[in-house]
């Protein structure tokens, strides 16, 4: 080759490396960012009259099983944010919550203030959450989080940086004092917006109540054409 054409080839060839370069590093970058938002949602997918279903401290098999059978009467997906404790004592509820196709939620271990907790303790609880419902559902998908008590603290970007977006919710009907299925189901027509996560309970408590009002609740949603998402994120 003549010393002409090889210096012809030389700034081709630099230039092309640089290019390859610069794609890696930008692909490089790209890997390194967060692949999870820290960002609370509280918004369910879709627009117009969209509403999502969350329950939390469960599994409680009196009344997670009542409810995964209304739910499965109304054709409605919800989400279960599963307590780590009542996880490890009822996988098999947990195993019926996954194979009816609804999403599950991290609501940590022992329902602490995790707001209180160190960066280590918290990405502990959480790991250890994740386990035990794991252990239930092998790969389970756990695609969000739920600080307990919403005391969030610096929960959001260590539930982030383990891959689950934080969930929060724009209603919460008060369900952990039952005042009476007539009203938990009054405080859900009344309250649900268009685009709300609305949080109740299947846990932590004799949760009968709420199964009777989300029973009696859906069917008049749906009359007006509202339609059961899930959350934004998932």
């Amino acid at each position: 080759m003549s010393s002409y054409a090889l210096t012809r080839r030389v700034p081709r060839l630099a230039v092309a490396l640089s290019a390859v370069g610069l794609a890696l590093g930008t692909a490089g970058t790209a890997q390194a960012e967060p692949a999870v938002s820290a960002d609370i949602i509280d918004t369910a997918r879709g627009h117009g009259n969209v509403v999502s279903f969350t329950f939390d401290d469960g599994p409680n098999p009196a009344d997670t099983l009542r409810l995964l059978d209304v739910l499965r009467a109304h054709r409605v997906k919800a989400v279960f944010c599963l307590w780590g404790e009542h996880v490890e004592q009822h996988p098999d509820v947990v195993r019926r919550i996954a194979a009816a196709g609804h999403t599950l939620c991290n609501h940590s271990m022992r329902h602490d203030d995790l707001s209180a907790l160190t960066p280590e303790q918290v990405r502990a609880d959480l790991a250890q959450t994740s386990a035990a419902i794991r252990r239930a559902v092998p790969h389970a998908r756990i695609p969000y989080f739920r600080a307990p008590y919403g005391a969030w603290g610096q929960t959001p970007e260590i539930a982030a940086s383990l891959g689950m977006r934080p969930l929060g919710w724009r209603l919460a009907i008060a369900d952990w004092e039952p005042p009476g299925t007539d009203e938990l189901a009054r405080r859900l027509l009344e309250g649900v917006t268009p685009g709300a996560v609305v949080l109740m309970h299947d846990g932590g408590g004799d949760r009968s109540q709420t199964v009777d009002a989300v029973d009696r609740v859906i069917p008049i949603l749906k009359a007006q054409r509202w339609r059961f998402t899930l959350p934004e994120g998932c």
